[in-house]
């Protein structure tokens, strides 16, 4: 029998509190709660469309802003992955994928090397999606890449709608 590929982060700082787990072979079950409905429905379309079982349950200082919560969630999701993997053994160390929503399409390529590198070319019109920052999606993801110890690249193709580039993000 496989051993499980799981891993499990509490992160309590002065100002968020976040519950994550993830199991990198499970259906695509999520129960997400950013607080942040935006962040939520985009961290939904990853488990949905990785097929990871997640759990988020996180608590910020909102009303203050968002990048606090969405920086802290991207630390836990790349704590997490790197637990999940271990020592990575029967991995494929590299990946890529191009990803079209609607007008956009974007392309991301990770190498899973143990080194943190992130290059984010996406260029967005608008400030905010919801309460949710636009320009915290570089910061999520420069969180993830940091704590998984992955070489991310992210490059937008074309597109002109932010709330469909980020989700093909």
């Amino acid at each position: 029998m496989a051993e499980e590929r799981t891993g499990e982060i509490l992160r309590k700082t002065a100002e968020t509190e976040i519950q994550l787990q993830l199991a990198l072979d499970g259906s695509g079950q999520h129960q997400i709660d950013t607080e942040i409905p935006f962040f939520s429905h985009m961290l939904t379309l990853f488990s949905v469309h990785s097929l990871c079982d997640l759990k988020v349950v996180a608590k910020g200082d909102i009303a203050v802003d968002d990048h606090h919560t969405v920086e802290d969630v991207g630390i836990c999701l790349g704590q997490a992955l790197k637990m999940a993997l271990k020592e990575k053994k029967g991995i494929t160390r590299y990946g890529e994928a191009t990803v079209p929503m609607d007008e956009a399409l974007v392309r991301v390529v990770l190498d899973l090397s143990g080194r943190s590198y992130l290059v984010y070319n996406v260029e967005l019109n608008r400030e905010r999606i919801g309460n949710f920052a636009t320009e915290n999606g570089k910061e999520f993801f420069q969180a993830v890449a940091n704590n998984a110890g992955m070489n991310l690249h992210i490059d937008l193709i074309r597109g002109k709608n932010d709330h469909h580039i980020l989700e093909a993000v």
